[in-house]
């Protein structure tokens, strides 16, 4: 796992050991990523499942002005530790559940990515939650990577969706926005 592009391209991050691990791979996150670059100088992120921090840290090294990293896994939280100071970068990080989390954070994000264990469904919930809290800037995107292609809930639309083998991303923002 590496970072595709920006200031620091190249740099290998840290992954966890283990088969039940999937982070995105470098193939789906170069064209994730390749899709969001207008939106990432100076913008505000939030990673809800961050794992290693590979699409936090991916943000920063594009331009991103700051990351919230959160997860529930303590493990997970000291990889992406590890890479944050592998690249010299700091970020706000929470050792919550997804929902806690978004009920704690301040301020208005730029992306909120959501990247859930595949056999959990939270998007309905994570959109509910972001619209009650305004927890989107205008022209924001909630990115869910799921095996799934994601339903919006009222008052959302789909900007974009993408497949890749059995990965699906769906870029979702408020409607009208």
């Amino acid at each position: 796992m590496r970072i595709i592009a920006g200031k620091y391209r190249g740099k290998t991050l840290a992954e966890f050991p283990g088969k039940d691990i999937r982070p995105t791979s470098d193939r789906v996150k170069e064209s994730l990523f390749q899709i969001l670059s207008p939106k990432l100088a100076g913008a505000r992120v939030l990673d809800l499942f961050c794992g290693s921090g590979a699409l936090g840290i991916e943000s920063l090294s594009r331009g991103a002005s700051s990351v919230v990293f959160n997860d529930l896994s303590r493990e997970s939280l000291a990889v992406c530790r590890k890479n944050l100071a592998s690249v010299k970068e700091k970020g706000e990080i929470h050792a919550l559940d997804f929902r806690a989390c978004l009920m704690c954070v301040t301020g208005k994000f730029d992306l909120i990515f959501s990247d859930p264990p595949y056999r959990e469904d939270f998007t309905a919930e994570i959109l509910r939650i972001v619209k009650e809290r305004g927890l989107l800037n205008e022209g924001g995107l909630v990115v869910a990577e799921s095996e799934r292609e994601e339903i919006p809930a009222e008052g959302w639309e789909i900007a974009d969706l993408r497949k890749y083998g059995r990965t699906k991303i769906t870029m979702l923002k408020r409607s009208g926005s």
